[in-house]
C-alpha cells in the first residue's frame, strides 16, 4: 500500500514539473484594446492606419449614466508601407501593448479599395494569431476610413458597434446592405466562382464634428455615420456600387432577405401598398443545356400587407391575387436587373460559378478559366417568383375607401 502511494506521489511530482502555468499572461491594465482599424492611402502613396482604442473606464461610466465629457475611445494613427509596420509604429505611441483579439471592425478606404484592392491588405490580418476571422469589413464610401473610425456616436458608445449594428439592421429591414466578415471576404477572394461584395458606410452631416464629444451631446446628431450601398469587387478591387433596387435585387438572389418591406405602385399611385416579407426562400440550380450552363432561380415569399394608401377592398380574393402577381412581377424585374448589372461588371457576386463547380465538376474545369470574362456575362438565367399574402392587418378595407365616398 505504501509503495502504491509512493508511486502516485512520484507521478504527481513529475506532472507538476511539466505544468507551465500562465507563462504568457497579460494583465488588462497592460493592454490597449483595439476595437476598429481603418486603412487609407496617403497622397505620398503610404498606407495610413487609424486605430480605435477603447477607454474602459469612460465606456463603463457612460453606460452607467456618468461618463462626463471624456470620450469612450481614443484614436491613434500611423503611416507605413504595410499593415505590420503600422502596428509597430502605432505601438510606439501607446503606453500599452495593442491587443487585436477584440477588434470587430475593419474599414477600408474607397480609394485604397479601388486602386490597390484587398489581396495584399488582408494577408496580415489572416496571419495574425490575435485577429479574428469574424471581424466585420466595410468600405468607407465618399469619405476616408479614418472618418468612420474616429466618429463618436451617442447610443453605441463604441462607434465600431454602431457601424456593425447599423449594417445588420439595414440588411434585415431593407435588404440594401450585407453584413460580411473577414473570413467570408477572403474565401470569396480565393474562389474562382464567386466575387466578394462588401457594405459601404459613410458620414452624413457636419463632417468636421464626427470626432468631437459635442456630437454625442445633442438629440440632433450633427455628423451621423450611415450605411451606404454595397460595393462590388472583381479581382480584389472595388469596381462598382449597388444602391436601391439593385442592392435589394442582389440580396434576393443571394437569399439574404429576412423581413424587408416592398413598396408597390398601384393605380397610378407611387408606393401605394407596402408588403412586409415575413419569410422567404431562394433556391438556385445549375444545369447544362446543349452543353451550355444555365442557372434557374426560384423564389417563394410570404408576407403581410402593412400599409395601403389607395382605396382597396382587401376582402376580395381577386384583388389579393392581383397584388400578389404585381409583387412577383416587380420582384422578378429587380432580381433580373441586378443580375444584368453583375454581368456587365463581369463579376459573379452571386456564386453561380461555385454552384456550377459543385453540380458539374468536370465541365467546370473547362469553364473556370474564362468564367468571369466570357461565360458569366452571357450566362442564361431564368428567374421565377411566387409571392403570397398571408395577412392584411387589423383592417381589411382601408378607411380611405370611406373618405372617397364622402368626397363624392
Amino acid at each position: 500500500m505504501n509503495r502504491k502511494r509512493l508511486v502516485l506521489l512520484l507521478m504527481m511530482l513529475i506532472a507538476a514539473t511539466f505544468t507551465t502555468g500562465c507563462w504568457d499572461k497579460r494583465e488588462l491594465n497592460e493592454m490597449a484594446i483595439v476595437s476598429a482599424v481603418g486603412l487609407d492611402r496617403s497622397k505620398e502613396g503610404k498606407l495610413v492606419g487609424t486605430f480605435q482604442i477603447i477607454n474602459p473606464g469612460n465606456v463603463a461610466g457612460a453606460l452607467q449614466g456618468g461618463g462626463g465629457s471624456n470620450p469612450p475611445i481614443s484614436i491613434y494613427r500611423a503611416t507605413g508601407d504595410n499593415v505590420l509596420e503600422l502596428d509597430s509604429i502605432a505601438s510606439t505611441k501607446i503606453s500599452r501593448d495593442m491587443y487585436f483579439a477584440h477588434a470587430n471592425l475593419v474599414v477600408i478606404g474607397e480609394e485604397l479599395a479601388k486602386e490597390e484592392g484587398l489581396n495584399n491588405i488582408f494577408d496580415a490580418f489572416e496571419r495574425s494569431p490575435e485577429f479574428r476571422g469574424t471581424t466585420r469589413v466595410v468600405i468607407a464610401r465618399g469619405v476616408k476610413a479614418k472618418d468612420i473610425v474616429e466618429t463618436l456616436t451617442a447610443i453605441d458608445k463604441v462607434s465600431a458597434e454602431k457601424v456593425i449594428r447599423t449594417i445588420e439592421t439595414t440588411e434585415k429591414t431593407q435588404g440594401k446592405s450585407i453584413s460580411i466578415n473577414l473570413q467570408e471576404v477572403i474565401k470569396n477572394l480565393l474562389s474562382t466562382g464567386k466575387e466578394p461584395i462588401i457594405s459601404g458606410f459613410t458620414v452624413r452631416g457636419n463632417k468636421g464634428k464626427e470626432d468631437k464629444m459635442e456630437n454625442t451631446m445633442s438629440s440632433d446628431i450633427e455628423a451621423n455615420p450611415i450605411a451606404a450601398g454595397i460595393g462590388v469587387f472583381k479581382d480584389g478591387k472595388l469596381i462598382d456600387w449597388l444602391d436601391g433596387d439593385k442592392a435589394l435585387g442582389s440580396m434576393w438572389v443571394l437569399d439574404r432577405i429576412e423581413n424587408a418591406h416592398l413598396n408597390l405602385d398601384w393605380e397610378g399611385e407611387k408606393e401605394a401598398i407596402t408588403y412586409s416579407v415575413i419569410r422567404q426562400k431562394t433556391n438556385i440550380g445549375a444545369k447544362l443545356v446543349n452543353g451550355k450552363p444555365k442557372i434557374s432561380i426560384k423564389v417563394r415569399a410570404e408576407g403581410d400587407i402593412r400599409e395601403v394608401n389607395v382605396p382597396l377592398n382587401l376582402t376580395d380574393m381577386h384583388v389579393l391575387i392581383d397584388i400578389e402577381k404585381k409583387l412577383a412581377k416587380d420582384l422578378k424585374k429587380e432580381m433580373e436587373d441586378a443580375i444584368v448589372r453583375a454581368q456587365k461588371n463581369k463579376s459573379d457576386i452571386f456564386g453561380f460559378g461555385e454552384l456550377m463547380h459543385e453540380s458539374h465538376p468536370k465541365e467546370w474545369k473547362k469553364l473556370e478559366k474564362n468564367w468571369d470574362d466570357d461565360t458569366f456575362p452571357k450566362l442564361a438565367v431564368d428567374v421565377q417568383v411566387e409571392t403570397f399574402i398571408r395577412r392584411t392587418g387589423l383592417r381589411n378595407k382601408p378607411y380611405l375607401s370611406n373618405l372617397k365616398k364622402d368626397e363624392q
